[in-house]
């Protein structure tokens, strides 16, 4: 039970989270209606209060050190603070999804990166990402996928701050490619 409360949490913190980062900062006004209508998501629960949820969110993110309270003008206002960014940044690379087309372009999408050792919590973070995205590993630092991920890889060079380091090539044609036809179905 305690697993459902801490998921609908974060479902609550990415909704609040991406309703401030759409406007920059905004007022607590115009953030609790288009907040609470993001929160209808929970609406056939028999629990379902959403202010309650909502300022629980708040309070939470504010204690967290992921949003801050400003006054201009005597009107209260919500922006994200670096560190919220970075969460959201979190959240929206973990629900990213590789769309995949009714038919294949025949062309390889290929990831290669070169990241040093010292950053090699990094490396094995990113060779763990590109691995639940379904990924093949074609040599060390160099994965293939057959459908196009350019958003996604764009979204993993800016979470993990290494864009020189990780190049997307798009191919027509991989030498001996028959083994990877199969892994992925396109026989």
């Amino acid at each position: 039970m305690q697993e459902k409360t801490k998921e609908k949490s974060v479902k609550i913190a990415k909704i609040v989270l991406k309703t401030i980062a759409t406007a920059g900062f905004v007022s607590m006004a115009i953030l609790a209606p288009n907040a609470i209508q993001a929160l209808n998501i929970f609406k056939g629960s028999k629990k379902y209060k959403p202010r309650y949820y909502l300022n629980s969110a708040i309070c939470r993110l504010k204690s967290q050190g992921l949003i801050e309270f400003l006054n201009r003008n005597g009107k209260n206002f919500i922006r994200l603070t670096e560190k919220g960014r970075k969460r959201l940044e979190k959240y929206q690379f973990q629900d990213a999804v590789i769309e995949k087309p009714k038919r294949w372009d025949g062309k390889w999408r290929i990831v290669i990166f070169d990241i040093k050792e010292e950053k090699k919590a990094v490396r094995d973070l990113l060779r763990r990402e590109l691995i639940n995205l379904e990924f093949v590993k074609l040599q060390n630092s160099v994965w293939v996928y057959p459908y196009d991920c350019e958003e996604v890889i764009i979204m993993l060079k800016t979470y993990f701050r290494r864009g020189r380091d990780i190049l997307y090539i798009t191919a027509e044609k991989i030498e001996n490619d028959s083994w990877l036809k199969k892994i992925f179905n396109l026989d």
